[in-house]
């Protein structure tokens, strides 16, 4: 695509885009009484306008229902987390009951690897990319301790290369067959959080299934952010957040996919909760746990109403806008700004992201040598707010449903004009 460096570029691009009117569909911090240039949805997404309305309707309803709400409530209680099911299944391209929402991620992990890290036999590694996410790290650590094994010989991190910012993929791929027989899970970061790297998360799933492992991913920075079609990919298990990408509320309600082959076997393992048993008896208070179909079966406890108030909010809007029209945005978006970046040559810093647009979501990692932390406190004090993670990198989400081009080409401006 032909880019152009010109704030009338810019407009003519954000008139003739489909989705520029969901901009309003959201609120924006202020900086000297206007909207922000905010580009900090790969760590906080923006509040949906119609959470205080959603939320005032489900305060209402426990005032008026009390313990009844659980039935009598206009989105009952007792099946609240059923409403999102085909929502997030379009979403990360799965069959409905192969999705829920639910808990907060590093507990849907532990869940998860509960069912699918069951080490017997030597097999007992787990593959996973260096530099991931810190508490998907601690998850894996404390994973392989709880049977035994030190993490130091059972946890293979691959890395990029000497002098690389992103990992090969062929590496992975590589480490899945000479590990063989005794890997037991992939487990990666869909995106990576630091570079924003997106993985091929078909290939590697093949890969794992043909060594006999299971693939498993984290999807916080890739669920509502790339293209993900879990079910087709024969993927084994993901879980995600959804206060990112999914604009759903810091701390907002978790995620998970568990493939239709597990979810719907009675007896593949899981830990037991009485919001995971079979609807149908749940409350019959019998021993004995009998799951329900699918990922809800995954389930502990019951579902967090009112955290998952702007969830409901974000995914309708998500809906609306359609993933396909998002990401085809995104790509032009996220290609943009690359282009203006890459006419700034009076500052030291490198895009660590990768170039194709296949491999990257709507993220750019900027490297920088020098002066990085004066850069990012000029943007910040000029009304945009990024993300500065050590020790010198400034991530900048240009996010499809509520950025636009003129924001990327202020931001380019600002960067511009810094001396």
């Amino acid at each position: 695509m032909s880019f152009e460096a010109s704030l009338e570029y810019a407009q003519g691009q954000d008139q003739v885009d489909i989705l520029f009117p969901f901009r309003e569909r959201f609120l924006f911090p202020q900086h000297n009484d206007k909207d922000v240039y905010y580009f900090c949805g790969n760590s906080l997404g923006l509040q949906p306008k119609m959470v205080s309305y959603l939320m005032q309707k489900e305060l209402e309803d426990w005032g008026k229902y009390g313990v009844e709400g659980h039935f009598n409530a206009a989105m009952p209680w007792f099946s609240y987390h059923h409403f999102f099911s085909e929502r997030l299944a379009r979403i990360v391209g799965a069959d409905k009951d192969e999705v829920c929402a639910m808990n907060t991620l590093t507990v849907n992990l532990h869940l998860l690897m509960q069912s699918f890290y069951r080490p017997q036999n030597g097999r007992y590694k787990i593959i996973m990319e260096a530099g991931a996410f810190p508490s998907d790290q601690y998850a894996m650590e404390t994973q392989v301790r709880m049977y035994g094994y030190d993490p130091h010989d059972a946890i293979i991190e691959i890395a990029p290369r000497d002098g690389a910012h992103i990992i090969e993929e062929e590496d992975i791929l590589a480490a899945i067959k000479e590990t063989g027989n005794a890997l037991a899970v992939v487990v990666i970061g869909g995106v990576n959080y630091y570079t924003g790297q997106y993985f091929d998360l078909q290939k590697i799933t093949a890969a794992a299934h043909a060594v006999g492992a299971y693939a498993g991913f984290d999807l916080a920075h890739a669920v509502g952010n790339v293209p993900l079609k879990l079910h087709d990919w024969k993927v084994d298990f993901a879980c995600w957040c959804s206060y990112k990408y999914l604009n759903s509320g810091p701390g907002g309600v978790g995620g998970v996919y568990v493939h239709e082959k597990y979810g719907n076997d009675p007896y593949f393992f899981r830990l037991a909760g009485w919001w995971g048993n079979d609807e149908k008896t749940r409350f019959k208070m019998q021993k004995g746990f009998v799951p329900q179909k699918g990922a809800a079966s995954w389930q502990m406890s019951n579902a967090p109403v009112f955290n998952m108030v702007a969830h409901n909010a974000s995914l309708d809007v998500f809906d609306k806008a359609g993933m396909k029209e998002l990401q085809d945005k995104s790509r032009k978006l996220t290609g943009y700004l690359e282009f203006l970046l890459r006419q700034i040559t009076h500052l030291k810093f490198e895009i660590i992201t990768p170039s194709d647009p296949a491999r990257r979501g709507a993220q750019i990692s900027m490297l920088f040598a020098e002066r990085g932390r004066e850069v990012f406190d000029h943007l910040t004090e000029n009304g945009v707010i990024a993300d500065w993670r050590e020790p010198n990198v400034i991530r900048v989400a240009p996010v499809p449903l509520y950025n636009t081009f003129e924001d990327v080409y202020m931001l380019y401006e600002m960067m511009k004009n810094f001396s």
